[in-house]
């Protein structure tokens, strides 16, 4: 995990970039899983020049499938009625099966999410906090990426840029209004605020 503490109040954490898998899980999975394919594929390479500014950086080494640091830690539906992928995965977002055989059980779910998922959140707690301390204020960007297209997961294309607030719950609304005027602005991409995915556990 690369932690790195910042000068400013922005805090940026990437959940899902991580391509690692500990031997013991990898020897289990199938070619699909070992493929890492549902990563946010370099997504902390976007934001490499708001490190040098100053931002707090958060990013995991392990997979996704290996858990989903995006999760609660009691696995709870973020967006009920849809399709779920779960705190440690089973299946890709294409519905493919993760492992050969049988998948984790409930004791080694719990034992990935002592060794992985809580370290994360710690550590981003620590920056929170730290940035809040130096600042007054913390703002927290959970940096994603992913497919266009995902049937399973949603239909049709989703736009280029999906902002995700918690239907408003997790973002100041003066904050939200500026990141709007600024995405509107722009004719190069298309935009959503809180779309398809208002943001995970971490939001």
């Amino acid at each position: 995990m690369k932690v790195e503490a910042g000068r400013t109040p922005l805090v940026i954490s990437f959940p899902h970039v991580g391509t690692a898998l500990p031997a013991e899980i990898a020897a289990r999975m199938t070619e699909v899983g070992r493929a890492v394919g549902d990563t946010d594929w370099h997504v902390d390479q976007l934001y490499r020049d708001a490190r040098r500014l100053g931002a707090a950086w958060v990013q995991p080494s392990f997979s996704r499938y290996v858990v989903d640091l995006n999760r609660p830690p009691d696995d709870a539906a973020l967006y009920p009625g849809q399709v779920s992928t779960g705190l440690c995965p089973t299946h890709s977002f294409d519905g493919e099966a993760l492992y050969r055989a049988e998948p984790p059980d409930l004791s080694e779910i719990a034992d990935r999410r002592r060794r992985y998922w809580q370290p994360y959140h710690d550590a981003l707690a620590t920056m929170i906090a730290e940035a809040k301390a130096r600042h007054g204020v913390a703002v927290l960007l959970d940096a994603h990426s992913i497919r266009a297209e995902v049937p399973r997961l949603f239909p049709g294309r989703l736009p280029d840029i999906n902002l995700g607030t918690h239907g408003g719950r997790s973002c100041a609304p003066t904050l939200t209004r500026a990141l709007e005027q600024l995405f509107a602005a722009s004719s190069a991409f298309t935009h959503v605020i809180n779309g398809r995915f208002q943001g995970g556990y971490i939001t």
